[in-house]
């Protein structure tokens, strides 16, 4: 369903049964379900879908394992068993990560760590061996009954130094386990959303609008792109905003009904950097590292760059988060600490970006101690109207639990019973996902007209809607782009079917092109002119997305137009455009 169609079909039907605002990961999840269940749920997201935090996450999918010094022990068991889920309905996006280690110390952090776990604040301090341990113990003690992944295992200095030679020599050992990682968190929401949407009893979901209470107590969806005005009547809101529930709340009830903030979410910042001799240091491993002041980060293989971060630091306004100066000589200076031998240079910084954890409010003076898990909580309007559910907290590797949760309790408001758990259900491009992945690449390639490299990008990109794509791109005249591995009509394709409405859209959330430090600036030109055309703009709206995009990429990501500039080269023809004619 179309925008025009969804924004003319509420003004001839305007009851729903419930409206989720916000279309992060977490609102997403929550719609699908409801939408599977067969209620009439519509979803706004005020910007692009999965454009705040749920882009900016650390691409981990773990069990949290520096949780468990906090007592989370039930948190890091639903982590876990969602890990592990991710893992069999996602497969296309969601593998397994071995993750090391590097111990610096023997007993220190056991104090700290009993002393946490009690409940008593005391400043962050370094883990040495036996808590390292200790935890890793616990952890595959929660994961027995499934044992996917191998356990832990330690590692002497030498033996450590021999596999890993650019780390820190001071170290004592190491230690080694697996957990996850996600490549594409932001096509994996979309595909999400599709699945809701794919169940045709009534689900709609808009980006660009916002959902607002009128002063005559209605409520009405306010459309960012064409301007329009449509009224809504819904039955419950679920606020999943996130880090923005406390905003969202302000333009949902009256200003003399608007209830207390609910979150205190903190900022997490993250470079991608493009050095081969660090990610050759890696040798395919996750590095989980505390810096010098006992601060936990990452590194590991991302795309063929490396990924770094993060920082803690508490935020007011989620909207204008971005990676500051001084985080990003926080997160050098750590790397620094944890492989000394390999320098970084400003240029090889090729991406960075910055997102708001949704914690609950905490008056808690040091942000590790802030709770990961997650719940609900009903606000009931003093003045009349449907209540509103708000998600609180949550981290990514939960969604699925998450939205499961908020489903329920809706549900039961709504006196409407569950009839499809999504527990083993396939995510987008991991439906029949094939055990032999060559021989079903090769019979699609041959079936679809196009070569085998062609189709084994698009399996990376897309897992098995792959197939989806490659029909349309084999069912007319395509083209070469700029960059060796997209089409015109790949581009097409997700212009046309995943509601792109503006350029970063397209280059940051439904493409990997920006965040891998892919994008050139032909490559951006050549898309906004296939944009500007599906959309038909102007030359001037033309010109305007173009400035905002640059504008977005300097300010949030770190990347200028001479940074895209210099990385064009010439016009590759090595993508298969030998499409049907059709």
């Amino acid at each position: 369903m179309k925008r025009q169609e969804i924004l003319d079909g509420l003004r001839q039907s305007p009851k729903v049964d419930v409206c989720v605002v916000g279309g992060g990961i977490n609102g997403i999840s929550v719609f699908r379900e409801l939408a599977l269940q067969g209620l009439n749920v519509l979803l706004i997201e005020k910007h692009d879908y999965c454009s705040g935090a749920s882009s900016a996450l650390s691409r981990m999918v773990h069990g949290g394992l520096r949780y468990l010094e906090n007592g989370e022990f039930k948190l890091v068991q639903e982590s876990l068993v969602e890990r592990d889920r991710l893992l069999r309905n996602a497969p296309h996006y969601v593998a397994p990560l071995p993750t090391t280690v590097p111990v610096f110390d023997i007993f220190s952090g056991l104090g700290n760590g009993i002393v946490r776990f009690l409940g008593l604040s005391r400043r962050p301090s370094r883990r040495g061996a036996v808590a390292i341990k200790a935890g890793l113990s616990i952890y595959d003690f929660l994961m027995r009954k499934r044992a996917l992944m191998p356990r832990h295992q330690f590692r002497g200095r030498r033996t450590t130094l021999a596999k890993w030679p650019a780390l820190n020599p001071d170290i004592k050992s190491s230690a080694t386990y697996f957990d996850a990682w996600v490549s594409h968190p932001e096509r994996l929401g979309i595909e999400l959303l599709q699945d809701g949407l794919l169940a045709k009893f009534g689900a709609m979901a808009l980006n660009y609008a916002e959902l607002r209470r009128t002063e005559d107590g209605q409520y009405r969806v306010e459309d960012q792109i064409g301007g329009a005005f449509v009224a809504v009547e819904p039955a419950l809101i679920i606020n999943a905003t996130g880090g923005w529930i406390d905003l969202a709340n302000q333009t949902l009830f009256s200003p003399e009904a608007r209830p207390s903030p609910l979150m205190g979410g903190t900022k997490g910042s993250h470079l991608i950097i493009d050095n081969a001799d660090l990610r050759d240091a890696l040798a395919d491993h996750m590095i989980y590292y505390e810096n010098e002041d006992g601060r936990i980060c990452i590194l590991f293989p991302y795309l063929g760059k490396v990924l770094v971060g993060s920082t803690d630091i508490r935020v007011d306004d989620p909207e204008t988060v971005r990676c500051e100066a001084d985080e990003r000589d926080y997160i050098l200076q750590s790397l620094a600490f944890v492989l000394p031998g390999i320098p970084i240079r400003p240029e090889q910084i090729v991406f960075q970006f910055s997102g708001v954890r949704p914690l609950p409010a905490s008056t808690d003076s040091f942000t590790g101690r802030i709770p990961r898990d997650h719940f609900c909580t009903v606000l009931e309007p003093s003045e009349g109207g449907p209540p509103v559910l708000c998600m609180i907290g949550g981290k990514w590797t939960t969604f699925r639990s998450f939205g499961e949760l908020a489903a329920d309790m809706a549900l039961e408001r709504l006196g409407r019973r569950r009839r499809i758990a999504t527990t083993d259900r396939p995510i987008g491009g991991g439906r029949a996902f094939p055990a032999n992945a060559p021989a079903w690449l090769t019979q699609m390639a041959a079936s679809k007209g196009l070569s085998g490299g062609r189709m084994a990008e698009l399996f990376a990109r897309y897992g098995t809607d792959a197939e989806a794509i490659a029909g349309f791109t084999a069912a007319g005249p395509d083209a070469a782009l700029p960059h060796a591995g997209y089409s015109m009509r790949e581009l097409q394709f997700l212009i046309r079917e995943e509601a792109v409405e503006h350029l970063d859209d397209l280059l940051l959330r439904r493409t990997t092109l920006a965040v891998s430090g892919e994008l050139t600036l032909d490559m951006m030109d050549a898309a906004l002119d296939l944009l500007a055309q599906e959309k038909h703009w102007t030359l001037a709206h033309r010109a305007s997305e173009r400035d905002r995009f640059l504008t977005l990429l300097t300010e949030r990501h770190g990347v200028d137009e001479n940074m895209l500039s210099a990385r064009n080269e010439p016009r590759s023809t090595e993508c298969d455009t030998t499409a049907k004619s059709g």
